[in-house]
């Protein structure tokens, strides 16, 4: 482990397009350093800092603040410092001006420090694999372990696309928001655009939460509460637990009831906010609660802001307009005024409806759009064909103004949504019918209890159940089919498990809270098998944000009175990409509470077999009478009292439906999904899923630091370390772990790793390739060509110093520029491609070259000062090529907010300045990018 002190300097082997950097703090474990070249500050733990101690040597120039020039001639130590002396003078570390160090692949030639030209090719596959990756399109998108949904894809490309994203995710239930929240959040970690993200989510979703990330991102989040900011408040930097990491968790009431914790919150700084569940926030002109309030602070002083809420239909207007001033306060400052505007919409919509259908324009229409666009462009619009016409409704629609804001879609403008078929089983206890009307009304009430852990210990006679006994009975006559099966608690899927052990052969997995991440994944993963577990007894909480779409029986064992528990459970089944109808099996004793329940959901609700909005409504309206329904099953008044409440709820279901179905803004779901650009996206990630470049080259890094590689199938394998290379790769556990090339394989089994160019191993790889010096200095010979020659090939990168914050990569990632020269400095890059190299190139013998004194004081100095001349004129043209797409993207962006602007209050100035700030600072950074000599492979052509 390092030593760090203030003013030295360092360089980052993972970054070193930074330059050199300045220790300016260490404290706590912690090095935090500046590097003035990229104007960009880190902060490492100092375990394991990817740093090196920039140390320079005799016949370096350097030069001081005052950039008063010297040459170095020798060296010294000064406490914790450097001492340059040269020229008469000496110059402390600490008074060193701008610098720039020699990365010194040259000398290592010069020193006979080669390594083989298989090891070079390496680096230099790498090289160019790490610049595709980082100017890819669907960089972040693609390593995400999700089905490939259109709209979900269409959404993050849109969002994460834009200048400091401030929008509200309303997809309906089972179109997947969180999934486009992390789709958003990935791609914006992995370019570097943020790095500080706050999820605030309600209780219940806390861990839902850490688990869709980590298992389908692979981003690591921390869980705040109070014991754990507790325990961080004494060495957290400034004392602000919340600046000890940079992505968090945590839940919206545990901010809104601690002063202390959310005046830490809002001093630490994010990139992100991340809101869910952001409906239950309460707003109103007179009264706004303490989550709402914690929320909207927050909002203030983050840069980006995502809210997932409930479909505004549903919410009120009142309810919508509180969100909506969330993510812009300015722009909806007055309720009164927000209400009148969505009336204006309509017209449009009907426009881009009939457009869109082929349909004659009406009169009326025909005059709207002349108004918007001109007589000109409308009468030319039978002439321009298809083109013209979808030219129109995509400007159409992006002068819809929540349409900036707001993204929704319906299940109604979807496809792919299977069947819901409910099996409703009533049973009958042929014995003791009392007895067992007691047991299930006791059960009813300890499941109705707050938490499935309050009140007294639940005791259960499932041996003997009847339900049980119907149970396997049902498992019998589906096989081979899977089912999943859920209920209230882990008490009781642990229950259920012992009984179905005794009384059956079948195999069965458990899914409950208790159980680690990864015994969840490995239940799973079992269940997922052909020959696995037939039936997987989940509870309530233990199935957050597990979704078994390739399961098309799903078993409710009990039923939850909340309408929400309801269909989050039947959502494990009914997402999006389900194959088959969804077989609902309800199995409920006669004259108990459940069967309350089962007719209340079915006759008033049709909740099995219909998706189920407006749940919190309804709990709200006919909750205290469904409670008094379960309670009083039995009574005289009983069937009266629950066809009463069936009656209210089916004709309250009926107006809902009405007033959904009249509220949909059907411009703004045209405006959340272009299946021209999601269709192109789709294709460009099964392109890569399919490419097997990545497995090949990660196969090849395995290989080169002895990562042992067991096939354990098609695209897929068994990773073990050994103790020698293990600190290479620290997300190698010591059992091993098993990783897979294949997305379908992939969501089919979450036991294991999807390898992707966005995972963490993937790029971890080529960092540890790159920073490791793996193959910077090469010497092969070349044989077979039938000719003879000294050759040199050198590997430069073009960068830019800084600039991940806007994402700088899209136009001029880091580079590398290949140039190959003959010893009289010839440009022969064409004649020897890489292919050729890779196949007929051998490693040789450096030493009888080195002692050749012409060839290593004249011939190679002067190949190394020619190839660096070719590097700069490549250079030039790719910063020509740089400026060029940027001004290109940036310029019909900003004319496009600008003319926007001038119809839309949605598109905010601030959006408009900070496109034009940041065109600026990207033509700075492109132009003033400089090369770097990264490798040099020596080459003898001859026999």
């Amino acid at each position: 482990m390092e030593n760090f002190f203030p003013d030295q300097r360092w360089t980052s082997a993972g970054e070193p397009e930074l330059g050199v950097g300045i220790v300016t703090e260490t404290s706590k474990g912690r090095v935090k350093l500046h590097f003035p070249l990229a104007d960009e500050v880190r902060q490492y733990t100092v375990e394991n800092a990817p740093l090196r101690r920039v140390v320079f040597k005799p016949g370096d120039a350097i030069a001081d603040k005052d950039k008063r020039p010297l040459v170095v001639e020798r060296v010294e130590a000064d406490g914790h410092l450097f001492i340059y002396i040269g020229q008469g003078r000496q110059l402390s570390e600490a008074d060193l001006g701008d610098v720039t160090v020699k990365h010194g692949v040259d000398d290592r030639l010069f020193m006979g420090d080669v390594d083989t030209p298989e090891l070079f090719a390496l680096r230099r596959k790498t090289l160019y694999y790490d610049h595709n990756r980082r100017i890819s399109p669907i960089n972040g998108f693609v390593g995400g372990r999700i089905d490939l949904i259109p709209h979900q894809l269409y959404i993050a490309h849109e969002v994460s696309a834009r200048h400091a994203p401030r929008v509200l995710l309303s997809d309906q239930v089972g179109l997947g928001k969180t999934i486009e929240a992390c789709l958003i959040l990935h791609r914006l970690l992995l370019t570097g655009r943020i790095s500080r993200v706050l999820i605030l989510v309600p209780d219940s979703l806390v861990h839902q939460w850490f688990v869709e990330m980590l298992r389908r991102f692979n981003l690591w989040f921390h869980i705040y509460d109070e014991v754990r900011c507790a325990s961080l408040d004494g060495g957290a930097p400034d004392g602000n637990p919340f600046l000890d990491d940079q992505l968090i968790i945590c839940s919206t009431s545990f901010l809104a009831g601690s002063q202390v914790r959310a005046s830490q919150a809002l001093s630490a700084g994010w990139d992100m906010l991340v809101v869910d569940e952001a409906h239950h926030l309460e707003w109103s002109v007179d009264k706004v609660s303490p989550e709402y309030g914690i929320v909207e602070l927050l909002s203030r002083v983050a840069k980006g802001l995502l809210l997932l809420t409930a479909t505004p239909e549903q919410l009120g207007v009142e309810s919508h307009f509180a969100r909506l001033r969330l993510l812009d306060p300015d722009r909806y400052a007055d309720y009164d005024t927000f209400k009148n505007e969505s009336q204006d919409y309509k017209a449009i919509a009907n426009v881009v409806e009939a457009l869109s259908s082929g349909k004659p324009l009406q009169a009326a229409n025909t005059q709207l759009l002349e108004s918007m666009f001109g007589k000109e462009r409308i009468a030319a619009l039978a002439k321009g064909g298809e083109v013209a016409k979808n030219n129109l409704i995509e400007d159409l629609l992006d002068q819809h103004g929540p349409g900036r804001v707001v993204f929704r879609n319906t299940r109604s403008a979807m496809t792919g949504f299977p069947k819901r078929i409910a099996h409703l089983v009533p049973i009958k206890a042929a014995e003791q019918p009392d007895l067992w009307a007691q047991r299930l009304s006791q059960e009813y009430a300890l499941d109705s209890e707050k938490s499935a852990t309050d009140g007294p210990l639940q005791k259960f006679w499932f041996e003997e159940d009847p339900r049980v006994s119907w149970l396997v009975k049902l498992m019998k006559k589906l096989k081979p089919a899977k089912a999943v099966l859920i209920c209230r608690s882990k008490e009781k899927v642990l229950a259920l498990e012992e009984a179905i052990g005794k009384l059956s052969g079948i195999k069965v997995g458990v899914f409950h809270e208790d159980l680690t991440i990864v015994q969840r994944d490995r239940n799973a993963a079992w269940f997922a098998e052909p020959d696995g577990a037939r039936l997987l007894l989940c509870s309530e909480i233990g199935s957050e944000g597990r979704n078994f779409q390739f399961a098309h029986h799903l078993i409710l064992f009990d039923l939850p009175a909340h309408p929400e528990l309801l269909e989050q459970r039947i959502g494990r089944l009914d997402r999006i990409g389900q194959t088959e109808d969804i077989q609902i099996h309800v199995p409920y004793l006669t004259g108990s509470p459940q069967e309350v329940l089962v007719r209340w959901f079915h006759e008033g609700l049709n909740a099995f077999e219909e998706n189920l909005e407006g749940g919190n409504q309804l709990a709200q309206l006919f909750g205290e009478r469904l409670k008094e329904a379960t309670q009083s099953v039995g009574s005289p008044e009983a069937d009266r009292h629950l066809a009463s409440l069936i009656a209210d709820t089916a004709a309250f279901q009926q107006d809902l439906k009405k007033m959904l179905a009249n509220g949909r803004d059907r411009l703004l779901e045209m405006n959340s999904f272009r299946p021209a650009v999601a269709k192109k996206l789709v294709e460009q990630i099964g392109e890569a899923d399919l490419d097997t470049s990545l497995e090949k080259y990660m196969v090849q890094v395995f290989h080169h630091f002895s990562i042992d590689m067991e096939d354990l199938g098609p695209r897929t394998y068994l990773l073990h370390p050994t103790q020698a290379n293990k600190y290479k790769f620290p997300s190698l556990p010591d059992e091993g772990i098993s990783v897979t090339f294949d997305r379908k394989r992939a969501l089919a089994r979450e036991d294991m790793s999807f390898i992707s160019w966005d995972h963490p191993m993937a790029t971890g790889a080529m960092d540890l390739v790159l920073s490791d010096g793996a193959g910077a200095a090469s010497y092969g010979v070349l044989r077979g060509t039938g000719e003879s020659a000294i050759l040199l090939e050198v590997l430069f990168v073009l960068e830019t110093s800084g600039g991940k914050s806007i994402h700088v990569d899209r136009f001029l990632p880091a580079t590398p520029l290949r140039v190959v020269v003959d010893h009289s400095g010839e440009d022969v890059t064409d004649d020897y491609p890489t292919e050729l190299f890779d196949q007929q190139l051998r490693p040789g013998q450096i030493d009888d070259m080195l002692e050749n004194d012409t060839l290593v004081d004249v011939i190679l100095p002067n190949m190394i000062k020619a190839a660096t001349a070719l590097a700069e004129e490549l250079r030039a043209d790719e910063i020509l090529n740089g400026l060029q797409q940027m001004r290109l993207t940036m310029d019909h962006e900003i004319g496009r907010l600008t003319a926007l602007h001038a119809k839309n209050e949605n598109v905010r100035p601030e959006e408009i300045e900070l496109a034009l700030e940041e065109r600026a600072k990207l033509s700075s950074l492109i132009k003033d990018a400089r090369i770097r000599m990264d490798a040099v492979q020596l080459v003898r052509e001859g026999d």
